[in-house]
């Protein structure tokens, strides 16, 4: 393993995730396994489990990546069976819990279709199972928009009067997997923890609904049901947006007025300089592997459109205006984010004219330094805490 090499010439240093390698050279095989790593803590694999599963993957093979995860999905679940017929109903459900990590990193690299769908069937049924073996108070729900509905989980905090977190992933996640990479620790430290889908997220686009510009609306929705089915208290409701969320954090701090903080990780107020930027990359020729290519089908699929032509077509002078943005704002940053990433969460914090607000650079020391902090996920945890003690406790 080569920790500390660079990336390959043919990565994007603009919208770059990783700058370091970790396992793999295929940049974005070392970002999912890195992510994989991450979620242990939180009842994801142990770095035991993810090596060995990794030690059968062929660096950039999309394939090798799905079968190697699904197998030890399967491994998993079968002993997860084993461990509640011998009445160990907690053991169950944390086998259970690593399951469904391996059916969820399976599908990354799964062009959509049925393999896709039945891969991500599989691990919200290892989910669920897991959260009743667990005994964690997880209610899933819905929220009707437009012709479809996002569906989430709900977690209820042992105080009734506790903040409330709503979590909401980017590009590439499922609402299920914020559970190991943030809802769970805050659940531990006494929130109550909303995670969603929302259009283009998880399955959501089978029922025609993709990325949309104006997020703050289905954001609304969410609210919506989070106050009327939980009771959930505006002056308490915090949301957390990550990746390509960050865009839709920044989008529900312009309109939403309903939210008491706001967090980032990075700010992102103009999307479409980042897809600008995967385009420019693939029409260089950086996007050449097995596992860039079908992991760009996935996202167009999201996304709704046929190529990045079309993309960036769509999404030209989208942008959110800092200058709408009161309400009090933390904007956290990974020094191995790409420039796009950098530059628009550093000229965002400087723009908004919230009277409270932070801005949190993650470098290497921190062990945090990765996109969305991937590398230690708890870190992002801990300063998020930190600061809405300051603003909501």
């Amino acid at each position: 393993m080569a920790n500390q090499q660079t990336m390959s010439s043919s990565q994007d240093y603009s919208t770059q995730r990783l700058s370091q390698r970790y396992r793999f050279a295929d940049p974005n095989m070392d970002l999912f396994f890195l992510g994989a790593i991450g979620w242990g803590p939180a009842g994801g694999l142990s770095v035991g489990e993810a090596f060995h599963i990794a030690a059968q993957i062929e660096d950039g093979d999309a394939d090798s990546w799905s079968r190697a995860f699904e197998h030890q999905g399967e491994i998993l679940a079968a002993q997860a069976d084993i461990w509640l017929e011998h009445g160990c109903r907690r053991t169950a459900g944390e086998f259970r819990l690593k399951a469904f990590a391996c059916y969820r990193s399976a599908w990354q690299f799964v062009v959509p279709g049925e393999s896709f769908i039945a891969l991500f069937r599989a691990s919200q049924k290892h989910f669920d199972r897991a959260m009743t073996e667990l005994n964690l108070a997880a209610t899933r729900f819905s929220v009707p928009y437009g012709h479809g509905e996002l569906p989430g989980h709900f977690y209820q905090a042992s105080c009734a009067s506790a903040p409330t977190i709503l979590v909401i992933g980017g590009a590439d996640t499922c609402h299920e997997d914020r559970f190991l990479s943030q809802g769970r620790y805050y659940l531990d430290r006494g929130y109550s923890v909303a995670l969603v889908d929302l259009p283009g997220q998880g399955l959501v686009q089978e029922q025609g609904l993709h990325w949309e510009p104006e997020t703050e609306r289905p954001i609304a929705a969410v609210v919506d049901e989070l106050i009327a089915r939980f009771g959930v208290e505006p002056r308490r409701l915090a949301l957390l947006g990550m990746s390509l969320g960050g865009y839709f954090a920044c989008r529900a701090a312009a309109f939403e007025s309903r939210l008491a903080a706001v967090v980032a990780t990075p700010a992102l107020s103009r999307p479409n300089e980042l897809f600008a930027g995967v385009a420019k990359q693939e029409a260089d020729g950086g996007i050449a592997s097995d596992v860039a290519r079908k992991n760009l089908q996935v996202l167009m699929w999201k996304a709704g459109v046929a190529d990045l032509a079309e993309l960036t077509r769509r999404w030209n002078g989208v942008a959110v205006d800092p200058k709408n943005v009161q309400v009090p704002f933390l904007s956290v940053l990974g020094r191995q984010e790409g420039a796009v990433w950098q530059k628009q969460t550093q000229e965002w914090h400087k723009s908004i004219p919230s009277a409270k607000k932070r801005l949190v650079a993650l470098d290497a020391a921190t062990g945090a330094d990765a996109h969305c902090q991937g590398n230690n996920p708890l870190r992002l945890v801990q300063e998020v805490d930190g600061w809405l003690r300051e603003i909501l406790i």
